[in-house]
């Protein structure tokens, strides 16, 4: 209970900042980057915020290769929150972790979809894109980049977002290595405290989960039954 007061806290927290707190916004400005960034009209924009807004692109798709089968011994749904975590970050999935109890089992059938993300050469996909990226925007001006960071709520904020997804990654961690019968406190440590990249690697090198033959566990059932 105390960890989903602490989260729910830290979502409204968070939320308030971004409102309240962080540097004014200039809405037709931010609007106008937004859609260059998206687009890949990209001239004249500072390598490092192309960097940042599209690595915040990969940061939902190593939440969804937990929160998909974490998802399915839950209450609710995985897959909502960890859509509009393409668009809203750390503020989708933190209703998540709100919401959630712990699940360190996996009793079901992997879908399509299910292993496709708990695949390791998705996880090298990510990696590769990651790199490439963080490459790229390391060309970038840092002196600017502080100034609109300063200045621009945008920015500020999803480079907060981008930190605070990077903190709460190894909140799922512990029960996704549980639910692959991955016991590695020193391995967990790396993965939890290397930001971004600690996920990254985590996802090419962590074991499959062991799916469970629902047929075999039916006629297990039927013969006690009887």
């Amino acid at each position: 209970m105390l960890r989903k007061i602490f989260f729910g806290l830290l979502w409204l927290g968070f939320i308030s900042y971004a409102f309240f707190f962080a540097p004014p916004d200039n809405f037709p400005a931010s609007l106008e980057l937004i859609k260059n960034l998206s687009t890949g009209n990209w001239q004249g924009i500072n390598p490092l915020i192309v960097s940042l807004f599209n690595l915040m692109g990969i940061w939902p798709l190593i939440y969804s290769s937990i929160l998909f089968m974490d998802g399915k011994g839950q209450k609710i749904s995985a897959w909502p929150f960890a859509t509009v975590s393409f668009a809203m970050g750390a503020f989708a999935i933190l209703p998540y972790l709100t919401l959630r109890d712990e699940n360190p089992k996996f009793t079901d059938r992997k879908s399509l979809l299910l292993k496709i993300f708990d695949a390791r050469i998705t996880g090298i996909f990510l990696t590769i894109t990651a790199v490439i990226l963080v490459i790229y925007g390391l060309q970038g001006d840092w002196h600017n980049f502080v100034q609109q960071w300063q200045n621009s709520r945008f920015i500020h904020v999803m480079s907060l977002d981008f930190c605070l997804l990077s903190l709460l990654f190894p909140t799922l961690l512990v029960d996704d290595m549980k639910r692959r019968n991955w016991h590695h406190d020193q391995l967990f440590l790396f993965f939890a405290l290397v930001p971004f990249f600690g996920a990254l690697i985590y996802l090419c090198i962590r074991p499959p989960v062991q799916e469970i033959n629902t047929e075999l566990s039916g006629k297990q059932e039927l013969a006690l039954t009887k």
